[in-house]
């Protein structure tokens, strides 16, 4: 019955040698690092790969450093043209010194948020709406740079600020709404005030060699008439130009001229030759 005792304790005395050895091995994968306390004092990072650690004296805690993404909860801000808007942004960050993370703040992800989220609002208040809509890269880099020197007594690197989404009020989507209609409606008329003026001024070229050359004016009538026929169509209205008529008119008025001197020329010599004869009788 005695050595019965003595075995089992030194089987309970072996297994608990066992076990205390295997809790002093420590494996830390590549993107891992272990921060060792001894006596609560600071070692120092340990990692990757295997080493082992003094039984109850010595103390890691692990540490990830991977970049970690978060979503920063949307904000309301005012701007500082006094628009309220939310606005939500993305937030990537790592740890690039374990040591500083574990020993110089209480929970680094929790922090890194909470600054992520003063400097948002304190950010965006700055800057005037049209200009968080079209300077957002600008906005983003100065996110990034404030941020990053506030978590940097931290070991944590801040690599990426994104904002994401700016949600506006109804009454100032519908005000941006007509303000581009507006500007939409003030460049179409713009553009069609240009083509009128080019337009009058190929007009008045074509004017001027027209005037120079009438018979331009018919070439362009006969090319008309082509156009038309093309289309096949049973019934065709097309002008008459006055200058097409012009040269015919012209002769009928010089014939009716000529006709109405004549007449005129004769009866003036039938009343001359009266009076010659009265002179020849006197």
């Amino acid at each position: 019955m005695g050595s019965g005792a003595i075995f089992l304790c030194l089987g309970v005395l072996l297994f608990a040698i066992l076990m205390i050895g295997f809790s002093a091995v420590k494996i830390v994968p590549e993107y891992e690092r272990g921060v060792v306390f001894r006596l609560g004092r600071l070692v120092g990072a340990r990692g990757p790969g295997l080493f082992f650690l003094i039984p109850i004296i010595e103390r890691m805690v692990r540490v990830d450093q991977r970049v970690i993404t978060m979503d920063v909860p949307p904000q309301e801000v005012i701007t500082l043209d006094n628009v309220t808007i939310k606005v939500n942004a993305v937030l990537y960050f790592m740890v690039v010194d374990p040591e500083k993370a574990i020993v110089k703040v209480m929970d680094y992800i929790r922090a890194t948020m909470q600054i992520a989220q003063t400097t948002l609002r304190s950010v965006v208040g700055q800057v005037e709406l049209d200009e968080l809509l079209a300077r957002r890269e600008a906005i983003n880099e100065r996110l990034q740079r404030i941020i990053d020197e506030q978590t940097e007594p931290w070991g944590v690197k801040v690599t990426i600020v994104e904002v994401k989404d700016v949600e506006l009020p109804q009454g100032m989507q519908r005000a941006m709404a007509k303000q581009a209609e507006a500007e939409r409606e003030k460049r179409a008329k713009i553009i069609h005030a240009d083509g009128e003026l080019a337009a009058s001024r190929m007009l008045a070229e074509a004017a001027t060699v027209i005037a120079s050359e009438p018979v331009t004016l018919q070439l362009r009538y006969l090319q008309t008439l082509t156009e038309i026929a093309v289309e096949k169509n049973s019934t065709i209205i097309f002008p008459l130009p006055v200058d097409t008529i012009k040269v015919f008119m012209d002769g009928l008025e010089r014939v009716s001229r000529n006709g109405a001197a004549a007449p005129v020329a004769g009866h003036e010599e039938l009343n001359e030759q009266p009076h010659e004869r009265d002179g020849q009788a006197a």
